[in-house]
């Protein structure tokens, strides 16, 4: 998983936000000031910086402009939510730019995307017999192939990276495919239902694999 520097003045939600990623595997590092965020960046790789723009002693886009030729990439978490602020913060190399109050759930997920655009993200995963391969998208039981659909890999992928989360069925199907899904949702129980039969996982899952969603579907 990646290394995120996390740059929020507000200590609840700065709390808020590396409490969840801890829960998906990922390390942090928390600032509540400019300058102290620079201190770190000359002490610490990161693969990913969240970054508020109103801070004490230096604001976000300063920031950005001290550490630009790093190119780490970044998300601006900001309650500035004019069109001349995000354009800015593009124009100053933003991967992404979300205006507060924020779903956290919407928050993880931007950061697997820019993570996988950067390839600094989890390549691939192991759980005892079960390898994921993301970047192949190959997934193999016992070091044998295993044939998904790829609505499967995908939500197999979101149930991965979203680990320890409890995601509805709504929140599955629009992180794993993409839009607010129109019709019966629990087609995510049929797609949960093949996954676990062909991982093998039907009747060990509870004490293998702890996913958000954990695989226990009833159907």
């Amino acid at each position: 998983m990646g290394h995120i520097i996390v740059v929020e003045d507000e200590r609840a939600i700065s709390d808020l936000i590396t409490m969840n990623l801890k829960l998906v595997g990922h390390t942090y590092s928390k600032a509540y000031r400019g300058l102290e965020v620079i201190e770190l960046l000359e002490r610490e790789k990161a693969d990913l910086i969240l970054l508020d723009i109103m801070l004490p002693e230096l604001d976000g886009f300063e920031i950005m402009q001290r550490f630009a030729h790093l190119q780490i990439p970044v998300i601006l978490i900001t309650a500035k939510d004019s069109l001349a602020d995000r354009i800015k913060g593009f124009e100053l190399g933003a991967d992404d730019y979300i205006i507060k109050p924020f779903e956290i759930l919407e928050l993880l997920a931007r950061i697997n995307v820019v993570l996988r655009r950067s390839e600094k993200g989890i390549s691939n995963f192991l759980c005892e017999n079960v390898e994921v391969r993301y970047l192949e998208r190959l997934v193999m039981v016992d070091q044998i192939p295993v044939d998904l659909t790829a609505r499967e890999f995908e939500l197999l992928e979101v149930l991965i990276r979203n680990r320890n989360i409890a995601l509805s069925r709504e929140k599955l199907l629009e992180l794993a495919w993409g839009y607010d899904f129109e019709g019966d949702t629990r087609t995510v129980d049929v797609h949960i239902r093949q996954l676990r039969k062909k991982l093998g996982w039907e009747e060990r899952i509870k004490t293998v694999f702890k996913l958000g969603y954990r695989l226990e579907v009833q159907v």
